[in-house]
């Protein structure tokens, strides 16, 4: 079990989330490396997935802090899935404890797509796709190194 996160102190592990009401992708990152790695597709209801499993999750990679990309519309407008991503990151905190960081997620699976057909040796699915997407929200804010703007 990991102490507490001192604000002097940046999360070394972290977990990165796209939001999705059916769907939820997810990846781990780490601050050493600034990189970060797509890891499961969670099922979810109306936006909430199985919390058994991220906490499945965290344990497993000793994650510090979690990430979770908000959908916004291009003009920066919000849209409904914008509140309850922004919901499902308050329920994160809420759950676990841990740091909750948000990150402005435009573009980011249709980022996730272009990868995916770049790579010729990765499967184009939806589960890819939802994860890759994680992948590029976490690296995002690893890229941004600015974390206590964001902080839930």
């Amino acid at each position: 079990m990991h102490s507490p996160q001192t604000s002097s102190k940046p999360p070394q592990v972290l977990l990165g989330f796209d939001f999705g009401m059916k769907k939820i992708g997810v990846a781990v990152g780490q601050l050493v490396t600034m990189s970060a790695t797509p890891l499961a597709l969670l099922k979810a209801k109306d936006g909430i997935p199985s919390w058994e499993q991220i906490k499945e999750l965290i344990k497993t990679w000793g994650a510090e802090a979690l990430v979770v990309g908000i959908p916004y519309n291009m003009d920066g407008s919000e849209q409904e899935v914008t509140f309850a991503a922004k919901k499902f990151a308050a329920r994160l905190k809420n759950h676990y404890h841990l740091p909750v960081f948000l990150v402005d997620e435009r573009l980011t699976s249709v980022q996730a797509r272009q990868d995916l057909n770049d790579n010729p040796n990765l499967q184009h699915t939806d589960a890819n796709v939802d994860s890759v997407a994680a992948k590029l929200i976490l690296e995002s804010w690893l890229r941004d190194q600015k974390p206590q703007d964001k902080l839930l």
